[in-house]
């Protein structure tokens, strides 16, 4: 459960419980909220599990957990500041920790290059943002549940509204010269994640 691998990650850096657990009750809390219906627990299982699957590949594998949970802390689908706001609540945490202030760069580098799903010169980061698009590769009906779940966290636009904006979206990605970073990724997931987006985009 994503609840353990929190505690056991925390429990590395402090002893104190009633500080874990007031950091958990936040996450939990947010990745709970009643707007959610993708960015939610199941997607920080997901992602954890596509970590776990290239784990002899990550150099930092505690900062990619930290960057995990806190990557969609905050998400609030009206507005463009996500990443900036979820890296605030990610260092706020870290600093409790004494956590070390490099990491701490790099756990807010893997956050927001979740924003843009640019290549990154450090390859962790490449491996954090391939984890994040994973979704994009799985099978259709995989596929399909996502993207409705999506719609459902922008229910607040009309189709008039949101069609263009998630078509924009969709485009970026097949404009990429590749949407995942690292050939672990792409060979799993390329093929498939380019198929499901033509797919939706010709559903819109």
């Amino acid at each position: 459960m994503i609840k353990d691998i929190f505690y056991e990650l925390l429990g590395v850096y402090t002893k104190d419980k009633s500080l874990i657990q007031k950091l958990w009750a936040e996450i939990e809390t947010n990745y709970t909220s009643r707007a959610r219906h993708y960015h939610t627990l199941q997607h920080l299982e997901n992602i954890f599990k596509e970590l776990c699957e290239c784990y002899d590949e990550i150099s930092d594998w505690d900062t990619i957990l930290f960057s995990l949970f806190y990557h969609d802390v905050i998400y609030n689908s009206s507005k463009k500041d996500n990443e900036e706001k979820s890296v605030d609540v990610a260092v706020k945490c870290l600093l409790q920790i004494n956590y070390h202030s490099h990491r701490i760069d790099l756990c807010c580098q893997e956050i927001m290059a979740t924003k843009s799903h640019t290549i990154n010169d450090n390859y962790d980061v490449n491996l954090f943002t391939d984890a994040d698009l994973s979704i994009l590769g799985y099978s259709w009906e995989k596929y399909e549940e996502y993207y409705k779940q999506v719609r459902k966290e922008y229910s607040i636009y009309p189709d008039f509204l949101y069609k263009p904006g998630r078509k924009k979206v969709l485009q970026h990605f097949l404009d990429m010269e590749s949407i995942f970073k690292t050939e672990f990724f792409k060979n799993k997931y390329e093929n498939t994640a380019r198929t499901n987006i033509q797919k939706e985009l010709s559903l819109l």
